[in-house]
């Protein structure tokens, strides 16, 4: 059984992973080919030699993967399992990865088919939990850098794999559950709640969003990107000629500008600013840039609403034009796609000069 690697993706968009992890396997040095089938949430990376997958494997950085949901190495395809007896031969996989790990996911993709998948997973796990500790296998070791993935593709073919817990996704799925929060106008809300944790986390969010900070969302309307913001004690200047939620307003931290959100400019720089319009991607990006370019802003995050082809060198396209944008700026862009976004993913830009000031 030849060992792989498995990427977790949104549905849809398997053609972009493969597109995404065959220019990291180049980056690498690494032949192989991706296995892909439309909208079963995941694709497989299979390496022609097996030092081959451990250089993609150690290569790859998570963080810098846009259409990524989760990344497992040393996959092994464990197939036609017994109906009598599934735990069986997942265990004796488990135990060629190692027996010690600081965690267990079992997985499945997120798809309607996947979701099926749970009611027969579920009943599995105390069983399989008991027969992994019988065999030896550890879930609770701390000091392990691994963690264990068994990711269900089938009622009988499950992959068996591990992640690095230093380089990948730490939610079951990739996928960070969050709650719609009562009193936010949006669900939009959710995509910028999802954004603070991937691209910051809780902890860096409290240092880098803290109240009395100024901040503009552009497109802002009704004001679900606003209301994270303003959750926050952030002082929020909403950009848009549509109407705002009225208990925003109330709040007092907020102040509605009826203007064009591509021509507007703070008169004295602002500490974030956020965006979330359903405008051509390269105008957005192009947008982004200039706000840091010209100080406008320290940080933002913005979306790029994707087009039906092409999307991945959209993306790229995108990444370019901020680069360019940027000019001599020194600065930080990530893009990923998020759990609560579609057609879209969603960058943070910051500049590196006014982090460093920080710290100095």
């Amino acid at each position: 059984m030849a060992e792989s690697m498995v990427i977790y993706c949104r549905a849809g968009f398997e053609r972009e992973v493969a597109q995404e992890i065959t220019a990291e396997a180049a980056r690498c040095e690494v032949e192989g080919f991706v296995r892909a089938k439309p909208d079963s949430g995941f694709a497989v990376f299979q390496a022609h030699e097996p030092a081959a997958a451990e250089a993609l494997a150690t290569g790859i950085e998570f963080s810098s993967l846009i259409f990524a949901r989760q990344l497992i190495r040393y996959a092994t395809l464990v197939s036609d399992l017994p109906v009598g007896d599934r735990i069986g031969p997942i265990v004796a996989a488990a135990r060629e990865r190692g027996t010690r790990f600081q965690g267990l996911h079992v997985d499945m993709p997120d798809t309607n088919d996947g979701k099926a998948l749970s009611s027969l997973i579920k009943p599995l796990m105390p069983h399989l939990e008991r027969a992994l500790a019988k065999a030896g296998v550890v879930l609770d070791e701390p000091r392990s850098p691994d963690r264990l993935h068994i990711f269900f593709v089938g009622g009988t073919a499950c992959y068996v794999g591990v992640s690095a817990i230093a380089n990948s996704s730490p939610w079951p799925m990739g996928i960070p559950r969050l709650r719609m929060p009562r009193g936010a106008p949006s669900r939009s809300t959710l995509k910028l709640a999802e954004a603070l944790m991937v691209f910051l986390g809780n902890e860096e969010t409290a240092k880098r969003i803290t109240p009395g900070m100024t901040a503009v969302d552009l497109g802002a309307s009704p004001g679900g990107w606003t209301w994270q913001l303003a959750q926050r004690h952030v002082k929020v200047l909403a950009i848009d000629n549509g109407p705002m939620d009225p208990a925003l307003l109330e709040t007092g931290l907020v102040k509605h500008w009826r203007e064009d959100a591509f021509h507007y400019r703070p008169k004295d720089p602002v500490d974030w600013m956020v965006c979330d319009m359903v405008e051509k991607p390269s105008r957005i990006a192009d947008l982004a840039a200039r706000w840091i370019r010209d100080g406008s802003c320290r940080e933002t995050i913005f979306n790029l609403k994707l087009p039906m082809k092409k999307r991945w060198e959209e993306v790229q396209l995108c990444r370019e034009r901020i680069d360019a944008g940027l000019g001599e700026i020194p600065a930080r862009l990530r893009i990923k796609q998020l759990y609560h976004d579609r057609e879209e993913v969603t960058a943070h830009l910051e500049t590196l000069a006014e982090r460093d000031k920080g710290r100095s």
